[in-house]
């Protein structure tokens, strides 16, 4: 029996702790599914769906899928690609937001990738620094170190790093600066291959909860009114998902207008559409949408 069989409920693997802990777990809150989380607990059983989490450590969220512990499993693109695991990638999360980056100190001559050919470089991603620089042609000594990395020129350890970086201050602050770009990561729902086939429809549920979540964070409802007249005006500034709903109102003439927009047109999308005509303007958030 294989750890996918004699079982009912499908398992979802997460981290237990670091960056993506805490979104991971709000997400899931977001898309309705009841369950308590204790910090020392190993599994959450949710109440309304059948689906267990398991929290587990960052690094064996992708063993857990591949063994198929778990069917499910939120990790990074970034730990996925350093493992080299086949697993589907089923959705991206919208968060836990990231690159792999190659770095050199701040006075270091070298300006480009060719410029590093020769030298040590050292990471904590081993394996998908040396595929980068495989892929670029470019000769170097890989350094795996676990921690620290930005360390590692200061201590003449190596004459560039790879590294992940968020904001970039910790490059700074430790007197270094990016050259390229390795990777882009950020949080991935990936499955396992043998669950994806044999438990497709359970699969395809998680995956709507999440994926409307997801959807509906990155818009806005808007709700006006207007005189008839000028929907063709306002149907052009509304870069809706399809075109707005128009609803006759009791005053002749005049018609209510519904849409979605994105979440980040909407402070500059307003001025307009009072100019051409809007009032009664509501901006109303989204739960979530399932297209």
């Amino acid at each position: 029996m294989t750890a996918l069989e004699g079982r009912d409920r499908l398992r979802l693997a997460i981290p237990n702790k670091g960056r993506l802990v805490e979104p991971t777990v709000q997400l899931l809150r977001d898309a309705g599914l009841v369950f308590e989380e204790h910090e020392r607990s190993l599994v959450a059983r949710v109440r309304n769906f059948d689906l267990d989490i398991l929290f587990v450590r960052t690094n064996d969220v992708i063993e857990f899928v591949g063994d198929g512990v778990a069917d499910l499993g939120v990790t990074g693109e970034d730990l996925l690609a350093e493992t080299g695991a086949e697993l589907p990638r089923l959705r991206a999360l919208g968060y836990g937001h990231c690159r792999l980056a190659a770095a050199v100190p701040t006075d270091s001559p070298h300006r480009t990738i060719a410029d590093l050919a020769g030298l040590r470089v050292a990471t904590a991603h081993p394996q998908a620094t040396r595929r980068f620089f495989a892929a670029e042609h470019v000769a170097v000594d890989v350094i795996p170190i676990s921690g620290a990395v930005e360390v590692a020129p200061r201590l003449g350890l190596a004459e560039a790093i790879v590294d992940l970086v968020s904001t970039g201050s910790t490059l700074v602050m430790n007197g270094l600066r990016p050259i390229a770009d390795v990777l882009a990561s950020e949080a991935i729902l990936v499955a396992n291959p043998t669950a994806q086939r044999q438990r497709a429809a359970e699969i395809a549920a998680v995956d709507t909860m999440l994926s409307a979540v997801i959807a509906a964070r990155g818009r806005k409802y808007l709700m006006m009114n207007a005189p008839a007249t000028r929907l063709p005006d306002l149907e052009a500034l509304l870069p809706g998902l399809e075109s707005p709903s128009v609803i006759p109102l009791a005053h002749e003439g005049m018609i209510a207008i519904h849409s979605v927009v994105g979440a980040d047109d909407v402070w500059g999308l307003l001025p307009r559409l009072k100019d051409a005509g809007a009032s009664g303007i509501l901006v109303l958030p989204i739960e979530k949408i399932v297209p």
